[in-house]
């Protein structure tokens, strides 16, 4: 069983990754992410990312319904900046380790959230 701690945790580490990805947005320290994509600008798009993980962690990741919705949107925008499309990335060699570390507390994120409620339906 995954506890809130360890969900508050890999709340953390999502918003630690997203930080240090701003910044290096921000200084241009290699590698960062682009500028933007066509979809929308990554500052922006970040800002948001790190806006909704605060308040996951703010209203209780896993306590209420509101702080479990969070949490997945939470997860969701991180997968889009971190998920499996970033194996064929040509900068994948430089930034593996954010990948894995962030799609590790993903899983831990979503299984914590969404299995003790699925459990609760079948007890």
């Amino acid at each position: 069983m995954i506890t809130p701690r360890q969900i508050n945790a890999a709340i953390a580490v999502l918003l630690t990754l997203q930080l240090v990805m701003l910044a290096a947005l921000f200084a241009g320290v290699p590698p960062h992410p682009p500028q933007q994509i066509a979809l929308f600008g990554i500052a922006p798009f970040l800002s948001v990312s790190l806006a909704v993980a605060v308040a996951a962690l703010v209203v209780g990741p896993a306590e209420t319904p509101a702080g479990r919705g969070l949490s997945l949107l939470a997860a969701l925008l991180a997968m889009l900046s971190y998920g499996p499309q970033k194996y064929v990335d040509p900068q994948f060699p430089l930034i593996w380790p954010a990948v894995l570390v962030a799609q590790l507390a993903v899983v831990v994120l979503v299984l914590g959230v969404v299995l003790p409620r699925l459990g609760a339906r079948h007890a």
